[in-house]
């Protein structure tokens, strides 16, 4: 197959998934935000000349959901044409129709879901695993569960559901903490480390709750649980309040999800407010952002632990030069046909080409709003 072609098609997706049960992390408990009940994917969907199909997504926790989509219905048909293999140009061209509202936010989150389908079309043209394309390092990926310890399970539910994780192959387990009563946060972590016992890796999230004195505090007191990190201990925008507890502390330090734009983890890592960076393709912008700040991410010596959506991240993960890890979340399950293998405490690269994933029919009944452009 030549690889001259063009975009002949696009369609945009809007998909609300339901959640099971309310989540409720620390911005839950603090009051900042309400319990989590669905999460609103953007989905696009590309079509080439030679007949070829792109996958993609991005997704909003509570609000921006119908901003991503807005936005991307505005401007994907300037992509309509273009060579489907010059993913870098293809993001210029829609970052310029829609310059006005800037690079990062909703606006780059819109368009993630575009450059995610035109990458996974590239791995497709292949006839390989995205990962394989990218220039894997490893075959699998650590992985740990996080979708088992949110705020609102008690510790019998926690660590229940970590049982069940562990012996399903999952290698490490995360609880939330950051609760107003940190006496209450560390009798949970204690009891889960008990539980567990010395072996498997356990880290905690505070969800950006405490202030650098806090944050401080609570880290010395958890360092004797020998946690594999403590994430998002202060505001994800304090790179360094995060130096200054990466410095003081031996337990490692997490951060990178909340952020943007490769310019704002640039400015974490410049600032060594982190030893693990965290960060989301599809918040960033897609895969092609991600690879920019995975480069910078190696050259400074930090591991990587991408956040949530491990369709696209164990991909990269397995792409990254030194061992990583990729987080485990059963939510999207019904979104797709397929589900990832885990093994041995690592998920494996599936050897489908591209992602590996295609839309489910449930998915199709929970689309929202669909919008097409060019010709089928």
């Amino acid at each position: 197959m030549s690889s001259a072609d063009a975009i002949r098609h696009i369609r945009l997706s809007s998909i609300t998934l339901p959640l099971s049960t309310a989540i409720s992390d620390a911005k839950v408990f603090t009051g900042r935000q309400k319990p989590m009940t669905e999460v609103v994917f953007l989905v696009a969907e590309i079509t080439t000349e030679q007949g070829l199909e792109g996958l993609g997504f991005s997704y909003s926790k509570r609000a921006g959901g119908p901003a991503q989509y807005a936005h991307a219905a505005e401007v994907a048909e300037a992509a309509l044409g273009a060579d489907p293999n010059d993913i870098g140009r293809i993001r210029e061209t829609l970052l310029w129709a829609g310059a006005s509202v800037g690079r990062s936010g909703a606006a780059s989150q819109a368009l993630a879901a575009i450059d995610v389908a035109l990458w996974d079309l590239k791995a497709k043209r292949a006839q390989l695993p995205l990962a394989k394309l990218l220039g894997a390092h490893r075959d699998a990926v650590r992985t740990y569960d996080t979708s088992g310890g949110f705020l609102h399970a008690s510790v019998e539910e926690i660590t229940a559901r970590a049982d069940e994780s562990l012996a399903a192959g999952i290698g490490g387990i995360k609880i939330k903490v950051g609760l107003p009563d940190a006496r209450e946060d560390l009798r949970r972590v204690a009891a889960v480390r008990e539980h567990l016992g010395p072996e498997v890796d356990l880290m905690v999230d505070a969800n950006q709750q405490w202030d650098r004195a806090t944050a401080l505090r609570m880290g010395r007191r958890l360092e004797e649980f020998d946690l594999t990190w403590i994430e998002e201990p202060v505001d994800a925008h304090d790179a360094e309040g995060h130096a200054r507890l990466t410095t003081a502390l031996d337990t490692p330090i997490a951060t990178g999800e909340m952020l943007s734009s490769v310019g704002e983890h640039r400015r974490l890592i410049e600032a060594r407010a982190c030893d693990i960076i965290q960060p989301d393709a599809p918040r960033v912008g897609g895969i092609t952002e991600f690879l920019r700040l995975a480069t910078l991410a190696d050259d400074a010596g930090l591991a990587l632990a991408p956040h949530f959506a491990m369709e696209i991240h164990l991909h990269l993960a397995a792409a990254y030069p030194t061992e990583t890890w990729v987080e485990h979340f059963d939510w999207l399950d019904p979104l797709f046909e397929e589900r990832l293998e885990i093994a041995e405490g690592r998920m494996l690269i599936p050897d489908r080409p591209g992602l590996g994933i295609t839309l489910s029919e449930q998915a199709r009944a929970w689309t929202t709003a669909s919008a097409e452009f060019g010709r089928r």
